[in-house]
């Protein structure tokens, strides 16, 4: 029996964890640790029990702060805990910071790394995200990929041993929670009657803007804004905790009545939010390759992905934060893919994940 750290710091990380925790503990020990890199009001009790996902056996707490001082704190508090646990890996998914910390931590102290996700590139250095994933995998013992774009991308850079393709665990996530959605949510909690009351789904849009290049500029944000103004039907937006603010103001300012800003959105109704939404705006990750999974459009602001594999055949457009060129590929927008190859997966990446582990 290995004893495994696992090191998280967002909620998406706990929910992509949780498929792979539960196969893991069968043969393993394993100790989570929450960074507390983001703050969450939803990562409460009420967030495990619904999910069933492990809650963390220590919580750093760090919250938010520069990319230095939170990278910083997590691996002076990682480190004393790895001291105390020995374990014989440290486990780590993504690019967040607390993917970076953890795996620095580890690597500092002779404990092999093992990342998920890697592989991943856009090629965009400017990204705090794409830092984080290059250092990562090349401090990283074990990498698991989820596409085979992300095995070509690590050869490039010469990283080839111990290297899996094993398929994309929010693969795993996405199908097994989608099956609760439907039957758990409540729209009454964020006040949508006039959408959901009709009973019709595609009947909204989703969006989901917290990128910096576009909510740290105003005039990118009001442009952004002012295209779910004059949508066909409503946006749904829920709205992150770092830009609630300006958010505010400019909702002040315009008094916006196309969109419904929403906020404390937890993981099932975002699920459903998803799957049953016209189209997807947005500038995260993770929502482009779940849009994907799901077969929902998704028209994705920002210049480059990591999720390349996406963008074939409609399912996921690159669009800019201007007027006409987003508006119009919103509108244009749709699937032109009757054969859909499965880039990520069937489902089954944990199973892979854990059986390459339990044989190291």
């Amino acid at each position: 029996m290995k004893k495994i750290v696992t090191i998280l710091g967002a909620r998406p990380q706990f929910i992509k964890a949780s498929v792979v925790s539960e196969k893991l503990r069968k043969n393993n020990k394993e100790i989570i640790i929450h960074t507390g890199q983001h703050y969450d009001k939803n990562m409460s009790d009420i967030f495990f029990t619904q999910l069933e996902i492990p809650k963390p056996d220590y919580n750093l707490g760090i919250g938010s702060g520069s990319h230095a001082f939170q990278t910083g704190n997590m691996m002076i508090e990682i480190e004393k805990i790895l001291e105390k646990e020995k374990p014989d890996y440290v486990l780590v998914y993504g690019d967040t910071n607390s993917t970076l910390a953890g795996a620095l931590a580890s690597s500092k102290l002779l404990i092999p790394v093992i990342h998920i996700e890697a592989g991943l590139r856009s090629y965009n250095r400017k990204m705090p995200e794409e830092q984080n994933r290059v250092l990562t995998d090349h401090i990283s013992e074990v990498l698991f990929c989820p596409t085979e774009t992300a095995v070509k991308n690590l050869q490039k850079e010469g990283i080839t041993n111990k290297v899996y393709n094993v398929g994309d665990v929010m693969c795993d996530s996405v199908l097994h929670f989608s099956k609760l959605a439907d039957s758990k949510i409540n729209l009454n909690n964020i006040k949508l009657e006039p959408i959901y009351e009709k009973k019709n789904i595609k009947n909204w849009y989703l969006a989901t803007i917290h990128r910096a290049e576009n909510t740290e500029n105003d005039n990118n944000l009001e442009i952004i804004l002012k295209v779910f103004e004059n949508l066909d039907l409503p946006v749904i937006f829920p709205v992150h905790p770092r830009i609630k603010k300006i958010i505010d103001r400019l909702n002040f300012k315009y008094n916006y009545q196309n969109i419904y800003f929403v906020q404390g959105v937890d993981y099932l109704t975002m699920l459903y939010l998803t799957k049953n939404s016209k189209k997807v705006i947005t500038d995260s990750g993770g929502l482009q390759k779940e849009c994907y999974i799901l077969d929902v459009p998704c028209i994705t602001v920002r210049e480059q992905t990591e999720w390349v594999e996406t963008l074939k055949n409609g399912y996921n457009i690159l669009a800019k934060a201007d007027y006409d060129d987003l508006i119009t590929k919103v509108i244009n927008a749709k699937i032109i893919d009757d054969n859909k190859i499965n880039y990520y997966g069937i489902g089954n990446a944990s199973e892979k994940i854990v059986e390459i582990i339990d044989k190291l």
